[in-house]
């Protein structure tokens, strides 16, 4: 089902992934999400209506395009206490971590006379997109909502696709409803992009659109991101478990299968220094395959993308990890902590056998909508930074000004603009 590769010669196992992620991106794919797009901003909610039913196979209308309010409330006998508990702590525990880091972006100081503070704005206006259909990501609305709550976006909006009752999963508008968010529609794909970036008789656009989502909403997102801001390329999920001989065989075939449920387009991979532990991860992912409930996607991600590679040492091994860029980094090494110091090129880095990915999705507290496709070298995972912006505040004193006219001088006439220092000499003029 997976090669084992010879990492030997890092360079070409360094080309073989990355071929990986190039042979899902084409100028025919974007080419035919750009036609959607157009047609979305040609016709409206009429092209949500006709995508919806060719895609979804589900019939709507303009007044069903939005979720109701007595759906959202009927949705709750379909859920069980536990569940609605489980959602609540996902909840709680972002905000904690959320509100922390919003806590360390104000700034003020003062500095020869100029005062300087950085007062946070929250955006306006955001989208949220929460894959669905065939699966249900209630999870992935809180990931996606929350920072946007305690950055203090007053307006939020949901996009999620149908399932082929027309339904959205009752479990994702319990979540929707714990976090007061009530404007929901049931369009997917990349005409809900679309309509988030552009807006429709119903939809009204945003300032900022983000949320995971198949090749298709990604490649959607990109190219509306010359008009509506993004968070980064998020989908399809991505996991690469680092390990020596240490490491448990079982727990990397239980954390690489769990990857590959998310859907084909998954890429899960080892990189190790133990052909041992090579040879008996493959055969645990082998046994583990053959019973899991979403068999179909994961044989296929597996055999698709899934790879495990031998490096000859731990540098290497990292060297792999940095280049790749994945979206979840396992380590599962004598010296994990060690590694993560040296690793820069990630979404998230779980350390030790007891931080699965799964641990990050469902209860660790940070996000876990991170990049992928190797935007982990430069996007950080979403986070209620992604929602507010810092604008300056600078106010300075006479003294402060006359401290900086000789400084203004020689710059303003290094770059030939004389205004700028007139505007600051005759200031001081008296």
């Amino acid at each position: 089902m997976i090669r084992i590769l010879d990492a030997t010669d890092t360079a070409s196992v360094k080309r073989e992934l990355l071929q990986k992620r190039l042979k899902k991106r084409n100028g025919v794919l974007e080419a035919y999400v750009k036609e959607i797009i157009r047609k979305v901003q040609l016709e409206g909610d009429a092209a949500l209506i006709e995508f919806t039913e060719r895609f979804d196979k589900v019939s709507l209308d303009a007044e069903s395009l939005r979720v109701s309010r007595r759906e959202i409330s009927e949705a709750y006998a379909k859920v069980t206490k536990d569940q609605i508990r489980a959602l609540k702590s996902v909840k709680e525990r972002l905000e904690v971590v959320e509100r922390k880091v919003l806590e360390k972006v104000s700034i003020k100081m003062e500095v020869d006379g100029v005062q300087i503070k950085f007062r946070i704005c929250p955006l306006q206006r955001v989208g949220c997109y929460v894959p669905g259909g065939k699966a249900a990501y209630p999870t992935t609305l809180l990931m996606t909502v929350v920072p946007a709550l305690v950055a203090g976006v007053s307006n939020i909006v949901v996009c999620s696709p149908p399932d082929r009752n027309g339904s959205l999963n009752p479990l994702t508008l319990v979540a929707a409803d714990i976090c007061r968010v009530n404007e929901i529609y049931r369009v997917g794909g990349p005409q809900a992009i679309a309509a988030m970036a552009y807006g429709t008789e119903t939809i009204k656009p945003v300032d900022k659109i983000v949320g995971p989502g198949n090749i298709y909403v990604a490649t959607a997102k990109m190219l509306v991101s010359r008009d509506t801001a993004i968070d980064f390329p998020a989908g399809p999920s991505e996991l690469l478990v680092l390990a020596d001989e240490t490491a448990n065989p079982r727990y990397i075939a239980l954390d690489m299968c769990a990857q590959a449920e998310h859907g084909p387009d998954s890429i899960v991979g080892l990189v190790t220094t133990s052909k041992s532990l090579a040879q008996k991860t493959l055969l645990e992912i082998e046994e583990i395959s053959k019973s899991t409930p979403r068999r179909e996607f994961v044989t296929r991600a597996l055999s698709e993308n899934g790879f495990i590679a031998v490096c000859e040492t731990l540098d290497a091994m990292v060297e792999l990890a940095n280049s790749f860029a994945p979206e979840h980094v396992e380590l599962m090494l004598k010296n994990p902590e060690e590694a993560a110091e040296r690793i820069f090129a990630a979404g998230i880095i779980l350390v030790g056998a007891y931080s699965p990915a799964s641990l990050s999705d469902y209860y660790g507290g940070t996000n876990h909508v991170l990049p992928t496709a190797g935007h982990g070298r430069f996007f950080s995972a979403l986070s209620c930074l992604d929602f507010v912006k810092r604008v300056a505040v600078l106010k300075c004193s006479k003294k402060g000004l006359l401290k900086a006219l000789e400084h203004v001088r020689t710059l303003s006439e290094a770059e030939n603009l004389p205004g700028h220092f007139k505007a600051v000499e005759e200031r001081l003029i008296v």
